[in-house]
């Protein structure tokens, strides 16, 4: 793996530009290096696949901050009152922001300019070359981005150009930085520069509300409530058992494709302590005053009742859903449906996890879940069973 001023050489000859704006990326990006180097045992692949990615991340960042200085008006485009969706993931939020995406009125990260943001799709002639032909993304042995190529994607690479997201531990395991990220690192500039890039998507577009998605966003709210200060918030909820596992998996899945000695042990460790940890300060950051900014949403629900779970949510943010956004729904949760690819069913004991001690670790949210979500009644809902 190579160092960190390799990196930013190749980055800066690849671009011919030197600007990488505000140092905050160089912390993560030399506790990453070393992780990787140190802690990752990629084979081949896997180190031609990280390089390529964190090349590519300083290469953005340099054509980003160029554009602003060319174009220092991109810092007038506005975003106000972004709606997020977070919460424990494999809860229902892909879907969500595959519906909420069906709406006409609103702008959300698409997957192709997720990784590229530069250039501004708006100055695009003709077909952008970032669209890719496929449908989805096989990273390990499966599908792992659902929907078309036009889908939302979640917040990580925009995170990852400032080396700060859970992305990289999805890749790798890399104990020491996944330590640092969620103990240590400061994630406001990060998030401060995923403001100032969803800027720069927008630029020269019709204004329209964002709508994001980022199931990490638990782990970081007051950084991310600093950068979006009038944000509301749309959580999905889950029995967190039915929820650790198949994370595990999905993480071991893909690790294995770039390792060829992947701890399973460690895997499950390193998700039930994050997402406990994420768990902790959602109920902290509600508690000290943003639980009006807050719309839930159970599993369970979403399953039965798509459409009627965005109507509420929509209610709720005071929006009438119109009859294109209600068609489109309708269309793309049917096709959803018939493509939807089995369950996997995971050992447990292969990634040492426990439920029986799993449970205790979540209990507070559960119990606070039920309540956020107790506009439903008993029948409808029946949640968390066995918490």
């Amino acid at each position: 793996m190579l160092t960190g001023r390799a990196v930013l050489d190749e980055a800066r000859a690849q671009t011919g530009l030197a600007d990488f704006g505000e140092d905050s990326y160089t912390e993560g990006l030399e506790i990453l290096l070393r992780a990787l180097r140190d802690e990752a045992r990629l084979n081949e692949r896997g180190q031609a696949f990280l390089h390529q990615r964190i090349v590519g991340y300083l290469s953005q960042r340099l054509q980003v901050e160029d554009w602003y200085r060319r174009h220092p008006e991109i810092d007038d485009v506005p975003i106000s009152a972004p709606l997020i969706g977070l919460g424990l993931p494999r809860t229902g939020s892909t879907a969500l922001s595959m519906l909420l995406a069906q709406d006409p009125d609103v702008r959300y990260l698409r997957r192709w300019e997720s990784s590229q943001p530069c250039p501004p799709p708006a100055t695009v002639q003709g077909v952008d070359p970032r669209i890719p032909p496929d449908r989805g993304e096989i990273v390990g042995t499966r599908r792992h981005v659902p929907g078309d190529t036009h889908g939302p994607m979640e917040c990580h690479e925009l995170m990852a150009l400032d080396f700060k997201s859970h992305i990289f531990q999805s890749f790798a395991e890399i104990p020491s930085y996944s330590t640092w990220l969620v103990r240590q690192a400061d994630l406001t500039p990060t998030l401060r520069y995923q403001r100032r890039v969803m800027k720069l998507l927008a630029w020269g577009e019709p204004h329209r509300p964002w709508r994001l998605k980022c199931p990490s966003h638990v782990l970081w709210l007051g950084a991310l409530n600093a950068a979006f200060p009038d944000a509301r918030f749309v959580m999905t909820h889950r029995d967190p058992t039915d929820v650790i596992l198949s994370v595990a998996d999905l993480y071991a899945d893909i690790i294995g494709t770039f390792s060829d000695a992947i701890d399973r042990r460690y895997i499950g460790r390193l998700n039930v302590e994050h997402w406990s940890l994420g768990m902790e300060r959602a109920l902290q950051f509600r508690a000290d005053g943003a639980e009006d900014r807050f719309y839930d949403i159970d599993f369970r629900a979403m399953q039965d009742d798509p459409i009627g779970e965005v109507a509420g949510l929509y209610a709720w943010l005071g929006i009438p859903v119109g009859a294109q956004f209600e068609a489109q729904m309708h269309s793309w949760w049917e096709h959803a449906a018939a493509e939807r690819e089995p369950s996997s069913h995971a050992d447990p004991v292969e990634f040492g996890i426990d439920f029986d001690e799993v449970r205790p670790r979540f209990a507070r949210y559960v119990d606070s879940a039920q309540r956020w979500t107790s506009h439903r009644t008993a029948d409808e809902q029946r949640k968390f069973d066995g918490c």
